[in-house]
């Protein structure tokens, strides 16, 4: 709970602030870009820390004959403001030591003046000033809110420099810049904050009371080079010295402005006649200014440039991670009390819940009564028979932010019937807290009467869809329940919404209730053969998936029809030169193996469409047979039979085996496969490939008879090809 209060307090500072903080961090970054630039070239003189006033006044005063002020900027460039010998004014940089003039003094461009009237009060004034005040000081409570979050998530000050947990790079470029550039952000937000302070007149900046001394009556006149006060002054602590207007008159002096004070010096005798010094309100607004500008240093002139632009990619990386953390919404059909299975999630960043609802909208399609909810909403389930637990670790161990109260409810909270749990972690192995929350629930679950386990725990490494499919093939196995096995429809990194136009449709019959759709895209570039295409048939979140088959640049899909059926009733719906919106999704784990030295593809029903695209598409002439296995043998296998020969011919397949279960003999893939027993484990043997495409129930009843085969005749287990991937499927 602590957690999420920084967190929300955290974004809603910087959801407030942002247009603001866009403003003055562009700003800012070209005002510390012109305080690099105003340092070249260099008008400093080398060795200025040992020129005192007693060696360089009366110096000047033999060039020019009357000099107004003389002054020493932030840059300790030495500036006179004088008449020199002809009469003619001089406003320059000069050499103090001799009076050389170095160069102009240039006012800053128009732009500049723009920028530094933007970055002070917007154009609005005294108005504008108070709005960047408040900025300044809101972006200070983001930076500390910011810092609670890093020590929370690397567990305290011991470990926060410790490697950061790499999610995606949004989250690791705003965690590790922020650590970086803490201090410089720290600084600008603080002394901005200050100024603003000092400006509205909350800090008292007025000098305090002038300490007046008396000169003695008789006291001597003295040379300039030697005023006690101005052989004890450098130039370098003097911000400006201004002169006599009327030489030789007692009632004028020098006035000496340094950093801390005001100096009154008589211009006969040299003594100081006043001395007035700066509140601590005044100097401290002078060390701000320096720390808030960089203008007294090119280093933390860059620093302060980078992190002004870092504050910029502060705020894209934090909406990114913002929008990621947001962009899934859980939507339940049914009520928790209801639910028969439960779907429970512990995420930091979102990613975790993309996965979970993947199968969440699955089980719902398939008509299962799911539910998902966040760890922390953990309650009691009284129908539920399954538990699934996808979680990430957050940090070093610790559990993600929705997750923090799982353990402690998990406690008290009794099942009152036995339910089936698994447990997925998500993480990465480059940490050696890989999945160390998931791997604690899992501990947890088991020590639990009411819980039993239906899986081992498992892991996926860096949000990897190929480890996670595998899950996904264990559990659909196990219960028997069909969820897409395809790593593309668990890939974070989805392709936009494509039209597609129909090109042609095929209509079902009494004894075939498969029907053919070719779409033509807008580029027939970008998917190959065993590539996915989602659709949106209600325009809602629920997503339809069928496996592409590529002819001649056009996608080609086989569609079983059923009653009521979402997917395949829109699609059949379709007429010609109609458009439909749809997803390509890449499914590189699924795509014909070029270099394979053989290669069976097995399909019952619908799954031959990728096989016919991949057919087509093998001009290398890989040799490929195919066992497809149909209810009637009728006009659809008879189009297949003839495909079959013209790609014999051209040296594409080598042989398709029909299976027809309706036929006079009935028969399944099954048997086929039983028959040529020997070409199957032989072909594994040798590094062939077999691609499996269909049914959930076909894949489990293939794959198991594979595995016997394998185990008897090759002494390898089929898990042992498929790690190998020699095996791969694509089935729902």
């Amino acid at each position: 709970m602590t957690l999420s209060i920084w967190r929300y307090a955290h974004l809603a500072l910087a959801f407030v602030s942002t247009l603001f903080l866009v403003i003055l961090s562009v700003t800012g970054v070209i005002l510390a870009f012109d305080a690099v630039n105003e340092k070249m070239p260099s008008y400093r003189i080398e060795q200025i820390d040992d020129i005192t006033l007693a060696a360089c006044i009366p110096a000047l005063q033999k060039v020019y004959p009357e000099i107004i002020e003389l002054s020493v900027d932030h840059n300790q460039f030495v500036t006179i403001d004088a008449t020199d010998a002809d009469g003619g004014h001089v406003k320059a940089y000069i050499d103090p030591r001799n009076g050389k003039v170095l160069g102009p003094v240039v006012p800053k461009s128009e732009f500049i003046q723009w920028n530094i009237a933007l970055h002070r009060s917007l154009f609005l004034k005294e108005t504008g000033r108070i709005a960047v005040g408040v900025v300044s000081f809101l972006l200070f409570l983001i930076t500390i809110s910011g810092a609670v979050l890093i020590l929370k998530r690397q567990q305290g000050v011991r470990h926060f420099f410790a490697k950061i947990n790499r999610d995606f790079f949004s989250q690791y470029f705003h965690v590790v810049s922020g650590r970086l550039f803490l201090i410089p952000i720290l600084v600008i937000s603080l002394t901005g904050t200050y100024l603003f302070m000092v400006r509205i007149g909350v800090m008292n900046a007025s000098e305090e009371e002038p300490v007046v001394s008396e000169q003695p009556a008789d006291a001597a006149p003295l040379d300039k080079s030697k005023f006690p006060v101005f052989q004890k002054t450098r130039l370098a602590d003097v911000e400006k010295v201004e002169f006599p207007l009327l030489e030789d008159d007692p009632e004028e002096y020098y006035v000496l402005k340094m950093r801390d004070k005001v100096l009154t010096v008589s211009q006969i005798t040299g003594a100081v006649v006043e001395q007035a010094a700066f509140g601590k309100a005044i100097v401290w607004e002078k060390l701000s200014l320096d720390l808030h500008t960089g203008r007294t240093s090119v280093v933390w002139a860059i620093v302060l440039g980078f992190a002004s632009l870092n504050i910029l990619a502060f705020i894209y990386t934090g909406f990114v991670m913002t929008w990621k953390r947001t962009r899934t919404k859980i939507r339940n059909k049914f009520k928790a009390g209801n639910a028969e299975i439960v779907i429970l999630v512990g995420t930091e960043n979102g990613s975790t819940l993309f996965f979970a609802n993947q199968i969440h909208q699955q089980l719902l399609a398939d008509g299962k009564r799911s539910f998902l909810a966040e760890m922390n909403q953990y309650q009691p389930y009284p129908q539920a028979e399954h538990l699934l637990i996808f979680t990430s670790t957050y940090g070093l161990g610790s559990p993600p932010a929705n997750a923090t109260h799982f353990n402690s409810l998990v406690e008290k909270i009794k099942q009152q019937q036995q339910v089936a749990f698994s447990v997925i972690g998500f993480g990465s192995k480059a940490y050696s807290d890989f999945c160390a929350f998931a791997n604690e629930v899992d501990q947890l679950l088991e020590k639990q009467p009411w819980a039993t386990r239906y899986l081992g725990l498992h892991t996926v490494n860096d949000k990897s869809p190929e480890e996670f499919v595998k899950w996904v093939h264990a559990w659909s196995e196990h219960s028997l329940t069909a969820l897409a096995t395809a790593p593309a429809v668990y890939t974070t990194k989805q392709t936009g919404l494509r039209s597609l136009k129909v090109v042609e449709k095929t209509l079902v019959s009494a004894d075939n209730a498969t029907f053919k759709i070719t779409l033509a895209p807008e580029s027939r570039n970008g998917f190959q053969s065993g590539d996915l295409l989602a659709i949106y048939p209600a325009s809602d979140s629920r997503e339809r998936f069928y496996s592409i088959g590529r002819n001649d640049g056009m996608i080609q899909l086989m569609v079983k029809l059923y009653e009521n059926g979402l997917g395949s009733g829109y699609l059949y719906q379709l007429e010609p030169n109609s458009k439909v919106k749809a997803r390509i999704m890449p499914n590189p784990a699924f795509h014909f193996p070029q270099k394979a030295p053989a290669v069976v593809m097995i399909a019952n029903g619908t799954g031959i469409a990728p096989f016919l695209g991949m057919v087509m598409d093998n001009r290398a002439g890989v040799p490929v047979s195919m066992y497809a296995g149909f209810r009637h043998d009728n006009e659809l296998t008879a189009q297949y039979r003839q495909f079959a020969a013209l790609q014999t011919e051209q040296n594409r397949l080598e042989m398709l085996h029909f299976a027809f279960s309706r036929g006079k003999e009935p028969q399944y893939v099954m048997d086929l496969i039983t028959r040529d027993a020997a070409y199957f484990t032989a072909l594994l043997a040798t590094g062939g490939v077999i691609m499996i495409c269909g049914s959930l129930r076909m894949q489990h009843d293939v794959e198991a008879l594979l595995n016997t085969l394998c185990v008897s005749e090759n002494g390898q287990c089929l898990d042992f090809y498929k790690a190998r991937n020699q095996v791969l499927t694509d089935c729902y």
